[in-house]
């Protein structure tokens, strides 16, 4: 196994890592939990 090799796993792995996570992020059953959180800013006490 040569550095180019173990590049193109670490790189693969990371895209695969990153689209999990977008996906996470995205699906429907997270987003009510997302909202609350990006309207605590502007909520007064």
């Amino acid at each position: 196994m040569d550095i180019n090799t173990l590049r193109t796993i670490v790189t693969i792995t990371g895209l695969v890592m990153f689209v999990a996570l977008m996906i996470w992020a995205w699906r429907n059953r997270k987003s009510k939990d997302f909202n609350e959180a990006a309207e605590l800013p502007f909520k007064e006490d």
